[in-house]
């Protein structure tokens, strides 16, 4: 279990004192292709589709835990984006976006902690060498500074493409040069800080 130092991260993407970096010799870490996994099932569109469950996790210094991840076939391309991952069967909504939060972050929390869902999107983009739609459903959670941040949970996938962890700043975040998702999640965040006021935003169908 690694702890997330509460000093300013830098803007750029490439590290910081708040980055959480993943160590070599973690499962699936050789840079081998990985396949998609069953839960990805063919869509209307033709595109392999999943549905998922997506957290704003803000601590109470406003900053939100973003992470950090590449694809196998372009190593050299990397994006932020927002805890979380597909949906089980048989699982809600709420449910999953919980199980995804434990896993990949060793956050245990519980519904009353999750509000919402406040944001809505479908996303289309390349993952492991095909073109996938994934419709991502995020909730709003709120934790205390300086929790640890575990990887127990990661898959071998998660562990090969995965870069790092970090709790960004807003003001920082807004500031980032490389690509992070959902576009302009630094805004949608501030319009959040002082509550939510129960409508769901639905940002349609983003190009990631």
């Amino acid at each position: 279990m690694t702890s997330v130092p509460d000093g300013p991260s830098a803007p750029t993407g490439e590290g910081g004192p708040s980055a959480v970096p993943v160590p070599e010799g973690l499962p699936g870490g050789s840079g081998t292709r990985s396949a998609l996994s069953d839960e990805w099932v063919p869509g209307p569109d033709g595109l392999p589709f999943r549905r998922a469950a997506r957290v704003l996790l803000l601590d109470d210094q406003d900053r939100l835990l973003l992470v950090r991840g590449h694809d196998v076939d372009q190593p050299e391309r990397s994006w932020w984006f927002t805890v979380g991952g597909g949906i089980d069967a048989g699982e809600s909504d709420q449910q999953a976006a919980l199980r995804e939060l434990r896993e990949e972050t060793g956050i245990l929390l519980g519904p009353a902690d999750l509000v919402g869902p406040v944001l809505t999107r479908s996303a289309v983009f390349d993952f492991l060498a095909r073109t996938c739609r994934q419709d991502e459903v995020f909730y709003l959670a709120r934790v205390p500074s300086g929790l640890p941040l575990a990887r127990d949970g990661w898959t071998a996938v998660e562990a090969e493409l995965l870069d790092e962890m970090r709790w960004w700043p807003l003001d920082e975040l807004a500031q980032v040069r490389i690509e992070v998702y959902p576009v302009d999640v630094a805004v949608l965040v501030r319009s959040l800080l002082t509550g939510w006021d129960g409508t769901v935003r639905h940002l349609g169908e983003q190009h990631d």
